[in-house]
């Protein structure tokens, strides 16, 4: 009989398993862009689709180099003595251009992906009339400065941070585990800011009404949608930032998590139908959506029946924002705001009313989890007073900062782009053409209403600009005034 050799077993130490989790929910969380470009390109004209999807694969390049050198030590630094407001902290004095230790490398790839999912959420509400340069420099300021100092006031050493060793908010801090209020909220707020001073699509509102504008593909909405949830798993059950000893309170996050997708998703469905008669695949989709942010700030306090109760009261709370929207001429494209911002804003307050004494306990402190309890569950009114100063907080910075860039741009007439240059599409004209049908579109001066004429096979003359038929063996021939200049 051979003797065999048992290998012996070696298990990962836990500051490797800790950081093999960050990792794995970055990955998680990163891979929600493809679902909000999909979402997105989804919704708008094919006109756009090029403009649109550079723009999310952009959001993540500039959020990354933001986010390296300025975003994370802003965010997630040591509270510094220097820079305080009120007596508390606005932002960290290290941790800037990855200077750190490499486990804590994966935190900041981890706070990264939310980062730019945080910037992600402004484009597709401002899609299709923003200028490239106006938004590229609204996504900077939001990933390397408006954002980091939210997550500093929230999770870092800010004035809302339940991680605090002293000067807690209320006694408790606010409860936002995984980031309604932090995360959500501050890109709803941010686009409703751009939004408003923006303006409407030309043809969104013509004589007073609403117009429904073409829209993409359905199928693109829907699969971005199970993408964004697939990855929601990430965002909220890894924000636990460890599982050695918190593998439990990752998988009860997941578990709200998806009772509150699905509540919301079937909610606004049946909202939708008692309202408009039909089953629409944009309201079973938002609703989806609608649940996901409204649980993400109580994810890991509330039980199952609360996460059923967030999640139905988040539908309404997304179905009539949307109504409340478009009755004040505010164009989002996506619907960004009523989902990210309004349902956001609610996530966060409901977290301070469904927190459980046992949940809390488990996911942030035993000792606090009686006082700092929900509202419905005992606790008294510290947590609810300190998410409604977070909230306050959030209204008050992301729009105000969001509003000192971009009314600027308005001013100098750089934020929105030509008229002629909205009804032609961004594609044709900026990225290389739009390889579907070129269509001409003009406005019509009596009722604001765009008329279209579909044009078979057309391109732009290189070197003047004007249409002209698409030669089939060449396609950079110019036109004939152009050619023959050329052989004059």
């Amino acid at each position: 009989m051979t003797n065999q050799t048992v290998a012996s077993v070696e298990y990962l130490t836990v500051e490797d398993a800790n950081t093999f989790w960050l990792l794995y929910g970055a990955i998680l969380v990163f891979f929600m862009q493809a679902g909000f470009a999909m979402l997105e390109v989804g919704h708008v004209q094919s006109k756009n689709t090029k403009n649109i999807l550079i723009k999310n694969v952009l959001d993540a390049s500039v959020g990354a180099i933001a986010w390296w050198t300025s975003g994370y030590g802003i965010a997630l630094g040591s509270g510094n003595d220097d820079v305080k407001l009120l007596g508390y902290s606005v932002m960290g004095n290290d941790n800037y251009l990855l200077d750190m230790d490499m486990h804590t490398k994966a935190n900041w790839l981890f706070q990264w992906a939310f980062c730019a999912t945080a910037a992600t959420i402004v484009s597709g509400a401002v899609a299709e009339r923003i200028t490239f340069t106006s938004y590229i420099i609204l996504s900077a300021a939001l990933t390397a400065f408006i954002y980091p100092v939210v997550v500093h006031a929230g999770w870092g050493e800010g004035f809302a941070s339940p991680f605090k060793e002293d000067k807690l908010l209320e006694g408790c801090g606010v409860i936002d585990f995984a980031g309604s209020g932090v995360v959500h909220a501050t890109g709803g707020i941010s686009a409703l800011a751009a939004c408003y001073i923006l303006g409407p699509r030309i043809g969104r509102f013509v004589n007073g009404k609403v117009q429904r504008l073409e829209q993409q593909s359905v199928i693109f909405q829907t699969l971005g949608t199970l993408i964004l949830w697939f990855g929601w798993y990430g965002f909220n059950g890894v924000s636990t930032l460890a599982i050695d000893g918190l593998s439990g309170v990752a998988a009860h996050t997941m578990v709200t998590t998806t009772i509150a997708a699905a509540t919301g998703s079937l909610a606004t469905t049946g909202l939708g139908y008692l309202h408009e008669g039909i089953v629409s695949p944009t309201n079973t989709n938002n609703g989806v959506l609608a649940g996901l942010v409204s649980i993400t700030a109580g994810c890991s306090t509330c039980s199952p029946e609360g996460a059923c109760a967030i999640g139905a009261i988040g539908a309404p709370v997304y179905y009539y924002s949307n109504k409340l929207l478009t009755r004040f001429r505010i164009d989002d494209v996506v619907g960004s705001i009523p989902v990210h911002g309004f349902c956001g804003l609610w996530g966060v307050l409901a977290a301070s009313l469904f927190a459980t004494p046992r949940y809390y306990s488990l996911a942030y402190s035993d000792e606090k989890a009686d006082e700092c309890a929900g509202l419905i569950y005992g606790g008294n009114t510290a947590p609810l007073l300190a998410n409604l100063q977070f909230m306050a907080f959030l209204l008050v910075w992301v729009g105000g900062a969001t509003t000192l860039i971009v009314y600027p741009l308005k001013k100098f007439g750089l934020l929105r782009i030509s008229e002629d240059l909205e009804l032609e599409g961004m594609d044709l004209s900026k990225h290389g053409g739009n390889d579907s049908k070129v269509i001409r579109r003009k406005k019509s001066m009596k009722d604001n209403e765009i008329i279209e004429e579909y044009i078979d096979e057309f391109q732009r003359c290189k070197k003047c600009s004007e249409i002209i038929p698409r030669c089939t063996c060449f396609p950079c021939i110019p036109c004939v005034p152009c050619k023959k200049k050329e052989t004059a």
